[in-house]
């Protein structure tokens, strides 16, 4: 249904963006939740002021240990923030993946670094305060440091203009955040606010909620074709053996005939026919993680109080086998939400924040077509969304023929996040893939247009070990 909130009245700049947020008047204390009490997190590096600047290297065109580099901790959450000595006036926000349940805060750096700082753009990003799975504070944390950047900036010695341009991009959950933080509902509720320009979200968890319904969904369809169907949705440690043993003889790249009609069944819900599906089961090791994951309660490890888990609009199937597809979806246990356990607060954003599909700014999001543990399906689902706010004509999406989840070049970062500045700087609209169309999902050459094979040198040996197995399989992309 089509919002009835007010639409962006304009894009701004960073500097007069600070409010309070919440979704009410009401002043009746806020219910907690096991997330709120956890206060033992600390930065890796409470004492660090500065870091490494980046290792030159030959294509270098400015020198980077020129850069302004700056660390500390804000609010309880450890940053970086860099500016080159050319700042284009822009400022481009990072926001990091899951970092665990551990008490150590770390900051990652940018996987376009390079290209950013080359390029006289200043980045900044935060470790958030907490770990597990908390968006909420993700976007609180990194709205936070968006909002300080010139404060933190005089404090050592450089006096800079407020960013002209503000731009937000992030990997897996930080694609969430990325998502989340330019939704007008997070300028409606969010404590930290900041109007972003333009984002580019990689490998995000696009569908919020919706990647916990795939675990749930992926686990009770397994019990169920391993002959356990009604074992407590909670107890997947008691059958955990059986039923991997039933499905695999190798887990997880050789499935056994059962196990043949399950990882159907985990193709069609991750996205459908695809290129790089198999690879991705059997090289890419982004499906164990999701075997690892069963058996929760729905509170995603504390974050909410009560299960978000819903599996009721699945219709499992297994491709080309509709009676076992039929018993299948007779047999697998249904979950449901608790209606209001993700619900919109007086006190801020809601635990898990949506990605509701309200957006006025360009953004360019990228996913690799194998991977399993964040899927390509979390693209369709933001598709939908935002088709159904009436705000497509913002969005553009690119398939990547990775296997993993992450599985990106740098070049293939580089040119969504310059194909989204010149979007959002008055060029056209750049081109981008169809997601949900099932033939054209299919088609043998699907994601070829956007990856780019050729590895540089902030390429990682895991990058180079996936990219080389797709080349051994004749799967790859020659670059145009």
């Amino acid at each position: 249904m089509q919002s009835t909130r007010p639409m962006f009245l304009s894009l701004l700049a960073a500097a007069a963006l600070a409010a309070c947020g919440g979704g009410g008047d009401d002043n009746t204390p806020e219910e907690t939740r096991l997330q709120d009490s956890r206060n033992s997190f600390v930065p890796a590096e409470p004492s660090a002021t500065t870091f490494a600047a980046l290792a030159a290297d030959s294509g270098d065109t400015v020198d980077n240990a020129t850069t302004s580099r700056w660390a500390g901790v804000l609010n309880g959450a450890a940053y970086r923030i860099e500016v080159p000595a050319n700042w284009n006036g822009r400022l481009v926000m990072y926001a990091h993946g899951y970092a665990g349940e551990g008490n150590q805060l770390g900051v990652s750096n940018p996987s376009i670094r390079r290209h950013l700082i080359q390029n006289g753009y200043a980045w900044a990003a935060s470790s958030y305060s907490k770990n597990f799975y908390d968006v909420r504070v993700g976007v609180e944390d990194t709205n936070a440091l968006a909002l300080a950047f010139n404060r933190i900036a005089s404090t050592n010695g450089r006096n800079l203009a407020a960013p002209t341009r503000l731009y937000i991009t992030g990997h897996s959950m930080g694609g969430h955040v990325t998502a989340a933080a330019i939704e007008e509902e997070a300028m409606e509720d969010a404590n930290n606010k900041v109007r972003y320009h333009g984002a580019v979200p990689m490998c995000g968890v696009m569908g919020d909620t919706e990647l916990f319904d795939y675990f749930a969904g992926a686990q009770v369809a397994a019990q169920a074709l391993a002959g356990v169907p009604n074992n407590p949705f909670t107890g997947w440690a008691t059958v955990r053996d059986q039923v991997t043993s039933t499905l695999f003889t190798s887990f997880p790249g050789t499935p056994t005939a059962t196990g043949a009609k399950f990882m159907s069944v985990v193709e069609n819900l991750t996205g459908g026919d695809r290129p790089l599906f198999e690879l991705g089961v059997a090289y890419g090791g982004s499906f164990s993680p999701v075997w690892g994951v069963f058996g929760g309660d729905g509170t995603v490890n504390g974050i909410l109080n009560k299960s978000v888990l819903d599996t009721n609009r699945f219709t499992y199937t297994i491709t080309g086998d509709p009676a076992g597809s039929t018993a299948l979806n007779a047999a697998a246990q249904k979950l449901t939400a608790v209606a209001d356990a993700n619900r919109e607060r007086r006190d801020g954003l809601r635990w898990i924040p949506k990605a509701n599909g309200e957006i006025g700014i360009p953004v360019v999001s990228l996913h690799t077509l194998g991977d399993l543990y964040v899927p390509f399906s979390m693209q369709q689902i933001y598709k939908r969304r935002v088709v159904a706010e009436g705000n497509d004509r913002w969005l553009v999406q690119r398939a990547i023929r990775g296997i993993s989840h992450c599985d990106f070049t740098v070049a293939e970062q580089v040119e969504a996040f310059d194909a989204m500045v010149q979007w959002e700087q008055g060029g056209p609209k750049p081109a981008g893939d169809d997601v949900l169309t099932a033939a054209t999902v299919a088609a043998p050459g699907y994601g070829c247009t956007f990856t780019r094979d050729q590895l540089g040198p902030d390429d990682g040996n895991t990058t180079r070990q996936l990219r080389g197995v797709v080349a051994q399989a004749g799967a790859g992309c020659v670059a145009p």
